[in-house]
């Protein structure tokens, strides 16, 4: 395969989106140019993160560069995370086994619940006042 070659790909969760471009290197992580270390507030996160990679043994292989936006730091690595997973898809169509086991390639669709008009939040109701 050529050295140079870039694979990209877009992965979202809530109300984040991630686009994750990735090529053959050392292992270094960007997100929105910082260093996934000092982007990323928990290390937890960083390790779901680096999840597919792992799980495909290609931890260390590929530099990562991620442009992401919206939501919170959660719904951000779940995005990054989808990237990188569909990345490895398009690297080596091999790895979709050992992804779907796990369910790395599957979006989560859940996204907050609208609100409705007459109550506080998309369920909660007003108090209720008997007097």
């Amino acid at each position: 395969m050529a050295e140079s070659k870039v694979w990209k790909a877009t992965g979202r969760r809530k109300r984040s989106i991630a686009q994750v471009s990735m090529s053959y290197g050392k292992g270094s992580i960007t997100v929105n140019g910082e260093d996934v270390n000092s982007y990323m507030p928990y290390e937890t996160l960083v390790m779901d993160l680096k999840q597919p990679l792992v799980l495909t043994e290609n931890d260390g292989k590929f530099d990562i560069s991620v442009k992401v936006n919206g939501g919170g730091f959660n719904g951000q690595t779940g995005a990054i995370r989808l990237g990188i997973a569909r990345c490895l898809l398009q690297i080596d169509p091999n790895n979709r086994t050992v992804l779907k086991e796990t369910g790395m390639i599957t979006r989560d669709s859940r996204i907050k619940e609208r609100k409705k008009y007459g109550l506080k939040k998309a369920r909660r109701a007003p108090q209720f006042s008997k007097r």
